[in-house]
Parts: structure tokens; sequence; C-alpha cells
């Protein structure tokens, strides 16, 4: 074979590749979330209220000041786009969920191609997403969470590479450090939580520099680090600026979910009961997550035991899965969803399983059958939908119908009025936003579940003053509203065991 064919060759079997992960990444969301087009809608709160405050980002507002939400920036601005796809519908969502998987996914198939050979890698790729996204961490679908996935996929890529291959005959490189720092940032400015996990990647590549005894070295690679995680603030720093919003970005980001959110101000449990809760909630965690977790601990255990490995190559996997359950969890509050990220070391556990199938089936060479490669690759999606179907909680909704939803009910009602606005009261975004196509025009445009007087008082000043045309609330409302609101719609809606009552208000006639 000439170099050119060669090279050809290896462009189309990269192509095909890619193909493949698309497919992957498509067939696992489609049943996994709710935002695909199989649902009649995802209403997730957390989810509608991402969508609001990218469209209002879109829309000239700014959020945490004119729209108030406290996840972080790229968040927002990656909804926002999702919003430019559709206004009404998730249709956008889902498609930015499927790019972020096709990343995900990719490196998944360069961590198994370090150990694995290729044709066992493309087998095992999708399904160690889909076990993933299958449990109950993955939740609706559209989490904070599962948008921080593919920044720590490839920062787990780097680690294992550079532990496996590089270290400790060098040390890191600048570029790599550079990467990673800029992936630390984009996660900084998603969830910041979730940064513990590039705590230990920094850690870990120090501590490889200072096992050089290079301590100016290490020195020089933090601060190369954290030039690449100020990068993704620079955007964000620029916008706020110009906005004079500088302080807003602080208040509503960081103080908010340090100081009020969480209970990391002092006045929550000390450290002997912080330890026994985050004992106990890791126990709850993995009964829950059972489905990666068989995969997560054995993988975790093969990356500390295996033969060939040098000092901080058997501790810097343990190191991650620590500090990233630990800042996800040190300041209290908990979700299903919070416990998506940990599912990035289920990796490790396809590697151990392939190489145990290589070591048990090395003996047999490879089928040689036209599109035998092929068929496993077929076989492999068909599992991976088989495991999302039966695992995913989500695959009961699929049978709703979209007329019987009261979004939907309320919705018909709302589009009688030209350029109506809305206030969500009760609950955060709740959806109706969303369907209506209604940017938010205040800044408490749901009801938060902060322990702030703010919220409830402006909202009872919107209504006190009928800035909005219509309320929608949930299960109760302030007396207020009489005054200038009448009731349009009321809808029960039940959520497993749980039975919620929404009621439409609208403003009256003068």
């Amino acid at each position: 074979m000439t170099g050119n064919e060669q090279t050809k060759f290896l462009r189309n079997k990269e192509v095909l590749t890619g193909i493949y992960l698309i497919v992957a990444a498509t067939l696992i969301l489609m049943l996994a979330s709710r935002s695909s087009f199989l649902y009649p809608c995802n209403d997730w709160n957390d989810a509608n209220s991402y969508f609001s405050v990218g469209k209002a980002l879109f829309n000239g507002k700014m959020p945490y000041r004119d729209v108030f939400d406290q996840k972080g920036m790229y968040l927002y601005f990656f909804y926002g786009l999702a919003y430019l796809v559709s206004h009404t519908s998730f249709a956008g969502v889902f498609l930015l969920e499927i790019i972020l998987a096709v990343f995900d996914l990719w490196a998944i198939y360069r961590m198994l191609k370090l150990f694995l050979k290729e044709s066992t890698t493309l087998i095992l790729t999708p399904v160690a997403l889909a076990v993933s996204f299958a449990s109950f961490s993955f939740y609706w679908g559209g989490s904070a969470e599962e948008m921080c996935m593919p920044f720590l996929f490839w920062g787990l890529y780097q680690s294992v590479h550079y532990f496996k291959n590089i270290y400790p005959h060098r040390t890191m490189d600048k570029k790599n450090l550079l990467v990673g720092g800029v992936l630390a940032g984009v996660v900084a400015n998603i969830k910041f939580t979730i940064l513990g996990f590039f705590f230990a990647w920094m850690m870990c590549v120090a501590f490889s520099f200072l096992a050089k005894k290079d301590l100016k070295g290490g020195i020089k690679a933090c601060l190369v680090f954290l030039l690449g995680m100020f990068i993704p603030f620079i955007p964000w720093i620029i916008y706020f600026g110009i906005n004079q919003g500088l302080y807003e970005w602080y208040w509503g980001y960081i103080y908010i979910n340090v100081f009020v959110y969480s209970n990391l101000n002092g006045n929550g449990p000390d450290i002997g009961e912080r330890i026994y809760t985050l004992s106990k909630l890791f126990y709850w965690i993995i009964r829950q997550n059972l489905i990666y977790f068989v995969f997560v601990i054995p993988g975790v255990m093969f990356s500390m035991f295996q033969k060939g490995v040098h000092g901080l190559a058997r501790f810097f996997i343990l190191a991650q899965c620590f500090f990233l359950f630990l800042g996800i969890y040190i300041g209290g509050p908990q979700y299903p969803y919070y416990a998506l990220p940990l599912s990035v070391f289920t990796v490790l556990g396809f590697i151990a399983i392939g190489l145990a199938g290589e070591a048990v089936f090395g003996r047999y060479k490879e089928v040689k059958l036209a599109g035998g490669r092929q068929i496993g690759q077929a076989i492999s999606l068909i599992v991976c939908l088989g495991i999302v179907f039966t695992t995913s909680m989500n695959i009961s909704f699929m049978s709703q119908k979209k007329e019987d939803y009261f979004l939907y009910k309320f919705k018909e009602i709302i589009d009688e009025t030209p350029d109506a606005t809305l206030l969500n009261i009760g609950c955060l975004d709740a959806g109706l936003y969303t369907v209506c196509d209604i940017v938010p025009t205040c800044r408490w445009f749901q009801t938060q579940t902060l322990p702030i007087d703010d919220v409830l008082q402006s909202q009872e000043r919107y209504i006190r003053e009928g800035q909005i045309t219509y309320v929608i609330a949930r299960d109760s409302y302030p007396e207020v509203i009489w005054e200038k609101y009448e009731l349009v719609g009321k809808e029960d809606w039940f959520l497993n065991s749980d039975k919620f009552t929404y009621y439409l208000f609208k403003l009256k006639k003068e």
C-alpha cells in the first residue's frame, strides 16, 4: 500500500468511526433523554430554568441581574444556542446533548484504545456511555452535570495517557497542562462544585514534578494550568465588565452557591458528622446507580493494582474520584443527578473487561468474514438500546400524550393574548416559558429554592403591581393575587406518587 493509499484508508476509517460514534450517541440519547423526540416534552424544572435563562441571554438580558438562576454562564450559553434551534421545544437541547455525547464517546474511544485492540474498543465504547446514561443519576436529561461530562472525560483521558505512557520518564508538557486548565475553566463556568476532579488532576501532575525534585517546574506547571483555566473566563469577564455586572456575576454564582445554597458558611455539621453523612451518602449513591458502579469500583481497583505501574500512577484515579465526590457533596445539598460525574470512571471498568476478554480469546484470530467488525458494532448498539430501555427511569414517560400535559392546556389559553408576559411562582420553571416562547421579564421569574426573602417579596410585588399578564402557581399562591388577577386554568399533575396542582391566573382588564 502506497503512502497516499494508506492515508486515504486511515482517513476513511476515521470517518466511519466518527459516524459510528454519532449514531451511538443519537440512539442512546433517543431513549435516555426526555429531550428526545420520542417523549412529549422535557418538563424538568431545572432544565427549563436553564432554557429560560439561555433564552433571556440571547434576547439581551443579563443572567443574575435581569433573570436569576445560580448555575454558570457556559450552561446558559449552551442552552441559548439550543433555543436558536427551537424556541418552543427541547429539539435544540437534544441536538446539544448528542454533540456533547459524541465528545464523550470520542474520549472513551481514545482511552480504551490506549489499552485495547481497535475492534474491542469500538464494541465497548458505546456500552460504557450507555450504562452511565441509563442510570438514575442521568435523571431526565439536560442537567448541568451532563454538560460537564465531555470535559471530565477528556481530562480523564489526558491523565490516563500521561500516567500510562509518559510518567515517570518525563513530566507533562505545557500544551497538555494548558488544555487541562481550559477544560477545568469551562467546568468552573458550568458548575464549579465539579472542579474537585481537576484539583486532583493538577495535584497529581504537580506531584509528578516533585517526584523528580523539580519544584520550579511544578510551580510553572501549576501556573500554566491556571492560565488555561483563566481563558474560558475571559469572554464572561468582558461581557459582565461591559455591562457593569461583575458584582452580580460574583453574587449570583459564587456567593449564593457557597454562602446561601450550601452549608459551608459555618452553620453546618462538624467534621465528624460530615464524614459520617458522606460515607452513608456514598453507600446510597452506589445502590441507586449500581448499573455503572459495578464497572467503576473494579475499574478503580484495576487502575491501582495493575502490573507495571509506578508510584503516582497507582493513586491518581483514586484521588480524582475522592476529590470529585468531595467537591460535589461537601456543601450539603444532594439530588439524584449530582452523582452523574462519578460515572466518568465507568470507562476504567471496561478497560479491565476488554483486557480480560482479549486475554481469554487472544489465541483466536480476529473474525475475517466480510462485515465481521460491523456486525460486532451493530450488536454493541443493540446492547446499548437494551440497557437503556430496560434500566432508564424515563422509558415509561414515552407513553404520555402531549395534549394531556397541563403545559399545553395552559398554552392554549396564553396564546390568545398577544405579547403575553409570565411569572412562575411556587416552584422552579415549570416549562410554560418554553412552550409559549416567552422571555422572562422579571429577575425572580421563578421561585428559587433559596432561603432569601427577596424572592417571595419581589414576586408578591410583581403581582400586586400587575406587572405581568399571566401567573402560573403550583399548589399555593399569595392572597394578594385576587386583587388584580382572575383564575383562568387549573390542572392536577401526577409525578410518580406525588400530586401537584397548577393554577393559571390572568391579569384582569381595567
